[in-house]
């Protein structure tokens, strides 16, 4: 395989690659560590792309467990929490801070669901997959991830409007 070709494959999905990888170690840095050192991988195994039938399910599968192995090391501790923050024009400064705010609460709340609704947090929600590839990504059935998505959007909308009720039903 060339590296033109490889590049047709590879690049589409490099974004998404990404995206995961800051979702699953928050920092940016380790993100982008995470995505070089999935494409290398790939790269060096190129001849064997063209077995698999999805090569962009099987670069999330591997870069979910890239990432777990990262978060499993004793680097895990060195790493740091990072926002990049929402900006919006023509907004008053009031609606920003709140808006921030919000934001900042959604990323907080995620990060506490557990590792698999996270994960399908992640891949629904932003990354726009649907829920058999999901499935095929996580090793589970699709209603699996229905399920669990439904839980964590549940629990991230409970705990929202709990925080913005200040804790009075």
């Amino acid at each position: 395989m060339k590296q033109k070709e490889f590049l047709n494959i590879v690049m589409p999905f490099k974004d998404k690659v990404f995206r995961l990888s800051k979702r699953l170690l928050v920092s940016s840095e380790e993100a982008e560590d995470a995505t070089q050192e999935l494409l290398l991988k790939l790269w060096k195994n190129k001849e064997k792309l063209n077995t698999y039938k999805n090569v962009e399910a099987f670069a999330m599968t591997m870069t979910k467990n890239y990432c777990f192995d990262r978060l499993k090391s004793k680097q895990a501790s060195n790493l740091s929490l990072v926002h990049s923050n929402y900006k919006e024009n023509g907004t008053s400064l009031e609606r920003i801070t709140e808006l921030n705010d919000s934001v900042s609460k959604v990323h907080q709340l995620i990060a506490l669901l557990p590792e698999q609704q996270r994960i399908i947090i992640q891949l629904r929600d932003v990354e726009q997959y649907e829920y058999e590839e999901i499935g095929k990504v996580l090793d589970i059935k699709p209603t699996a991830v229905r399920v669990a998505l439904s839980r964590a959007r549940k629990t991230i909308r409970e705990q929202l409007i709990k925080q913005h009720n200040y804790g009075i039903k």
